[in-house]
């Protein structure tokens, strides 16, 4: 299976940023990639000032016709990103995921939402604006099942879980890290989530634009199940094609028996006090 992931800078104009879009997509089907992925927030600059103005519903919103006629035009599967979803006058940050024929199999709304204040670092209140989703989220395709999530979700081993029991062999992680947590945080993360539960993991995220009040940490990168970095970008806006064989799967959970050996009798348990 080839994965294209699009680290793309985001415009302040959304179409331009949707033009720029395509034009990585359609380079990275064009380079056999069979699943396409695009960044956290990718057509909205990443502040909560911004969310509700670029904020599309489901039925009508110009990016999700794009990637579904992207998706048609080059048969391959999408993971959007996120956008901003407006749904009954609640936003949400919204990961869309479309089959070869651009019809929708998966919306994964971000379930932790983003609130960090740290001293001398960065301080972002997603809660001020957005609202938090409630769902495991494992999509069906010709490959196998693949997990998806959304950034602050990727720090919460329990979700992550999750999606493994539910057969997920890859979890796709549209993201946009800081240059605070990003150096501290990001590789150890992605290796980390594909190891504890031994999958392929992939982390994509928006490009550093550091004109911007948002700087994202991009590093877009694929790990496979023994935690290997199997490629990665920089900083800048590119396109990262990687090869990932989810047969191997079995073979990593055989050498290595964490998931077999799990003990739900033992973390069932319930203690006094």
């Amino acid at each position: 299976m080839r994965l294209g992931i699009c680290q793309i800078k985001t415009r302040a104009d959304k179409r331009e940023t949707l033009d720029c879009a395509e034009e990585m997509l359609r380079y990275a089907a064009g380079q056999g990639a069979e699943l396409l992925i695009l960044p956290e927030m990718f057509q909205c600059p990443y502040h909560v000032r911004y969310f509700r103005d670029y904020a599309e519903n489901a039925r009508d919103g110009i990016t999700l016709k794009r990637l579904a006629k992207l998706a048609r035009d080059c048969s391959v599967y999408i993971i959007g990103g996120s956008i901003p979803e407006e749904d009954d006058g609640r936003i949400y940050n919204t990961s869309f995921s479309f089959d070869p024929q651009g019809e929708i199999i998966g919306r994964h709304r971000k379930v932790h939402l983003f609130d960090i204040d740290v001293p001398g670092g960065i301080t972002f209140r997603e809660s001020d604006v957005l609202t938090a989703g409630d769902d495991v989220t494992v999509i069906d395709t010709r490959f196998g099942k693949i997990g998806v999530a959304i950034c602050f979700d990727t720090r919460f081993p329990e979700l992550m879980r999750c999606m493994a029991l539910r057969g997920a062999k890859l979890i796709v992680a549209p993201s946009a890290y800081n240059m605070t947590t990003g150096p501290a945080h990001w590789e150890i993360t992605a290796r980390m989530r594909a190891l504890d539960n031994q999958l392929y993991f992939a982390f994509a995220s928006t490009a550093r634009d550091m004109d911007f009040s948002y700087h994202a940490y991009g590093h877009s990168m694929v790990v496979n199940p023994w935690g290997d970095i199997v490629a990665s970008l920089d900083e800048k806006p590119g396109v990262l094609i990687a090869d990932i064989d989810l047969n191997d799967i079995e073979r990593y959970r055989t050498e290595l028996p964490i998931m077999r050996s799990r003990r739900e009798d033992v973390y069932n348990k319930t203690y006094p006090g």
